[in-house]
Formats: structure tokens, C-alpha cells, sequence
């Protein structure tokens, strides 16, 4: 199956988490949201945006909306782009090795890991978080409260301390920023969980990516400041 067709629209307005109004070639559509955060900064009326368009008659919706122009940047908000970004980059060898095996969505105790890996026989999970908010340069996760993202880094943190590997993964899914950092006004319990699974042995990086209509690539690492 070919890349969906793409068009491009003007953005109206909200109607929920999943559901948006996008103005396309003069006729007002309901366009299926494909990130559930609050994009307050990037979804606003008149916003330059693309849809892909779908052909399959079961879906409610025939367009989903996955970029929104701001400024001259487009930024994908495709929360299903940065896992698979992510995998390519894992097995390129980007977090400075190449693993031996590399799979996707592993549970281990309450948790579900995006990635598992093992290099040199030692196992390792990764947890993926997709990055959209940018302020004057600098990117911050999450835009709204996330007690399931606290969670996984708890579970990160418990995966070092059982001697297994943990990476927690930021793709800034926007073109070069100065830096990435954890988005505490917005959610402190968020920050304070990644200072502490950073303290205890957890890495953290962050990366961000080339954004096209063919989708997002991660371009290279940005600066993490905790």
C-alpha cells in the first residue's frame, strides 16, 4: 500500500481530543486528530496545516491531520511518527552502538516499553515521548499533565535498578531547537520523575527531527537540561 495522498488546509477549530474542522479546497471537514495533547500553540484558527486523505470507507473520518505550519516550520503532530523514527534510529546505531536485537512495544512488570534492545547479551528498554512543544527555541514535554509518563519513568527507573539498560527517548518532532527541557509549570510531577530516573542511572536524551510531507527523520541530538 502506497503513502496516503496529502493536502493541505487551513485549521478551524477543535471539537475534541480526536476531532478537528479544517478548511480544504473551501469546504469545511472533520479531520481525525492523530495526537491527543493539547497543541494550544499550534492549532489555532487560520493555521496552515496537511491532511492525509483515506480511502478506506470503514473510517469515520477521510482525512487525518499529522502537520501544522508555524511560521515557516512545519511540525509534525503524528504521535504514532516518533516510535517509528525511532526505531530506524535505534538500529542506525544512534544511541552509539548497534544492538543485537531490537523489538517494539515490550511489557515489563506494569509497564510497555516502545523499544527492547540487548547489546553485547545485555538486555534494555527504551521509552519513546513525541515532542511538539516549543517555546522561543526551546523544547518542553508534556504540553499537558501525563501521570502515564511519570509512570514509564518509574519503570525505567526499576528496569536499571533490576540491571537492565533505560533510555528515555524526547523526539522533538520540529526542526532544530537550542535545547530540550522537562515542561515543569505544566506538570511537576513530570519533571521531578525524570530528574530522579535521570539520577538513577537512567539516560535521557533528546533529538530532533527533519519534517516533511514523506514524514519525520531524526536529524541529530539536541542538549537536555534537567
Amino acid at each position: 500500500m502506497g503513502k496516503p495522498e496529502m493536502v493541505r488546509g487551513a485549521f478551524r477549530r477543535r471539537l475534541n481530543r480526536f476531532v478537528a474542522e479544517v478548511d480544504i479546497g473551501g469546504k469545511v471537514e472533520r479531520c481525525h486528530v492523530k495526537n491527543t495533547g493539547r497543541l494550544r500553540e499550534l492549532l489555532i484558527p487560520g493555521a496552515e496545516v496537511r491532511c492525509e486523505v483515506h480511502d478506506d470507507p470503514g473510517r469515520k473520518t477521510k482525512y487525518s491531520l499529522i502537520l501544522v505550519k508555524k511560521g515557516e516550520t512545519l511540525v509534525s503532530i503524528d504521535s504514532q511518527a516518533p516510535n517509528r523514527a525511532a526505531f530506524d534510529y535505534v538500529a542506525a546505531g544512534g544511541l552509539g552502538f548497534v544492538p543485537e536485537v531490537l523489538r517494539r512495544e515490550v511489557t515489563h512488570g506494569d509497564s510497555r516499553f516502545d523499544l527492547y534492545l540487548e547489546r553485547g547479551g545485555k538486555p534494555g528498554f527504551v521509552e519513546v515521548k513525541g515532542v511538539t512543544l516549543e517555546q522561543d527555541s526551546v523544547a518542553r514535554f508534556p504540553d499537558a499533565p501525563t501521570e502515564r509518563g511519570a509512570k514509564h519513568l518509574r519503570g525505567l527507573l526499576r528496569a536499571v535498578e533490576e540491571g537492565y539498560d533505560a533510555w528515555a527517548l524526547f523526539v522533538i518532532q520540529l526542526p532544530k531547537v537550542a535545547y530540550f527541557t522537562p515542561n515543569d509549570a505544566q506538570d511537576p510531577a513530570f519533571g521531578k520523575a525524570l530528574r530522579e530516573a535521570a539520577k538513577g542511572g537512567v539516560k535521557v536524551l533528546a533529538v530532533y527531527c527533519d519534517v516533511s510531507e514523506d514524514g519525520i527523520k531524526i536529524a541529530a541530538p539536541v542538549p537536555v537540561r534537567l
